[in-house]
């Protein structure tokens, strides 16, 4: 059986229909009919020959200082590689280049662009590429079914200016997409883009794996859950905390920052945001004509992108996220900024009074600003952890407990008076030991006894938030710390209650 033809057994006929037209197209560039090589005109072929610099995102190439056409020679690799989602969690990504997203490929207005793509031998299946910056079928993904251990050429003029994606267009198209095949390739105006101190590279895509967010192991690709939109994570740069810790982006008060951002789908469309900060300016859905000025959210479509730029003038760690906000903290779709420099204290002040204010809706005002400032400077890349040990859950949970829990109980466990109870030293903690998980899974509202003091507040339900190993590494990091003492939990104790709790 054909391989392309393989891979579409059971696909939808509208599916079958589009991928039959895209096949069709492909055949004209197939090892059976090439063409040969394009006769490019004299005035063309004497273009200087130059190759295109590809780079590791979230960096890209410097800019084109030159202000006449070349001829640009592009070689990207296709590489299945086995990487890392989440702490714990492997996945098989399909690149360009051997990273998430693809690498990143700058050219001028008017460059004639030579393109080999290279299939890696060691690949299973074939891929091509289509290009939204290519004028001709298929995006050139007519000319580039390439199988594993083959290359294919071909060649086109870069007629239009702007950033634009490229993606795989094999079928099933929404599972090479969605196992990461995607990048930015961007056409410089001939004039050039304006100077500016910084650039980065950032793409979002949304996956979808067998296990629920967070469970360990190598997951499977689940095409019921892309054909139904339901990532298990969204993410910028292809996993969580790719932009974090020591993988954020930096720079320096007083600079400009440009960030070419796409999103490579296959599904979601993307509100992207940078907490703290005002896009100066927009290049709207990736185009260089008009530009959008003090823009706070700018919507990025499945396969488009958008060009940012703002200037920072305050120190500080400035989170980039997509404001569908549950993408960001329960998906992964965060990122980090960290500028350095002096402060501006007439710009920005930070924290100035902390005094005592008894209105009962002061506490509720506080925890709320202090959860969305907290989780975001919290947040840290845990490492893939192979052993569960006490004191290895305990770490791990010291990681869930700060995302999740200490806005609330406070980071020394204390909780606040009057409002949350305390969890160091908690007699109504320690009454019963299957108590806390069903805490955690099932929530807890009204009146409790904790230490002799009455505390009448609510706990959210984390059953749908956190999956079972995660439950029991906060709990047992919260029963060995602040000088409590216990055993650790497991993940079948706390599925037991699960399954036996209403």
């Amino acid at each position: 059986m054909n391989p392309r033809t393989a891979l579409l057994v059971g696909a939808p006929l509208t599916a079958l229909i589009l991928a039959t037209a895209i096949m069709g197209q492909e055949q004209e560039g197939s090892p059976i009919d090439t063409k040969g090589p394009v006769i490019l005109p004299p005035d063309v072929a004497a273009f200087p020959v130059e190759q295109a610099v590809l780079v590791v995102p979230p960096q890209v190439p410097p800019p084109i200082k030159r202000r006449y056409s070349a001829h640009v020679v592009v070689n990207l690799e296709v590489r299945e590689v086995v990487r890392q989602m989440a702490d714990g969690v492997d996945y098989t990504f399909w690149t360009f280049g051997g990273e998430v997203p693809g690498r990143f490929i700058r050219i001028r207005e008017g460059d004639i662009v030579e393109f080999h793509l290279n299939n890696h031998p060691s690949n299973k299946l074939p891929h091509n590429i289509d290009l939204h910056a290519v004028t001709g079928p298929g995006g050139g993904a007519a000319s580039t079914f390439t199988a594993p251990g083959h290359s294919s050429q071909f060649t086109f003029q870069a007629l239009n200016p702007g950033l634009f994606v490229y993606h795989c267009a094999t079928a099933p198209v929404p599972m090479h997409i969605g196992n990461g095949m995607y990048g930015l390739i961007l056409v410089e105006p001939k004039e050039g883009l304006p100077a500016v101190d910084k650039e980065y590279y950032v793409m979002q895509g949304d996956f979808y794996t067998v296990g629920r967010y967070g469970e360990e192991g190598l997951q499977p690709f689940d095409m019921a859950k892309v054909i139904d939109e339901h990532p298990t994570y969204v993410v910028f740069n292809g996993a969580v905390g790719s932009l974090v810790g020591d993988h954020a982006l930096t720079a320096r008060v007083g600079e400009t920052v440009r960030l070419f951002f796409g999103v490579g789908g296959p599904n979601l469309i993307s509100s992207f945001h940078v907490i703290g900060e005002i896009f100066d300016r927009v290049y709207p859905e990736g185009g260089t004509r008009y530009v959008q000025e003090n823009v706070q959210t700018t919507l990025v479509p499945a396969g488009g992108a958008s060009i940012v730029e703002f200037r920072v003038n305050v120190p500080g760690t400035f989170v980039l996220v997509d404001h569908s906000i549950s993408r960001a903290f329960n998906k992964g779709a965060l990122g980090m900024l960290k500028v350095s420099g002096e402060e501006n204290r007439v710009i920005y002040s930070g924290k100035e009074i902390d005094a005592i204010y008894l209105g009962s809706q002061a506490e509720a005002g506080k925890r709320e600003a202090e959860l969305k400032t907290g989780i975001a400077t919290d947040i840290k890349n845990n490492p893939a952890i192979t052993g569960l040990t006490k004191k290895v859950q305990v770490d791990r949970g010291k990681r869930v407990y700060a995302s999740l829990c200490s806005a609330c109980h406070q980071p020394d466990g204390n909780g606040l008076p009057g409002a949350f109870p305390p969890l160091a030293g908690s007699d109504y903690l320690k009454a019963d030991r299957e108590r806390p998980i069903r805490i955690v899974l099932k929530g807890l509202t009204g009146p409790i006894t904790v230490n002799g003091k009455t505390f009448n507040s609510a706990m959210p339900a984390q059953e749908a938030m956190l999956n079972d190993q995660q439950i029991a590494d906060v709990l047992t990091y919260v029963t060995n710390s602040w000088g409590n003492t216990g055993d650790a939990y497991s993940a079948d104790q706390v599925r037991r209650v699960r399954r036996e709790t209403p």
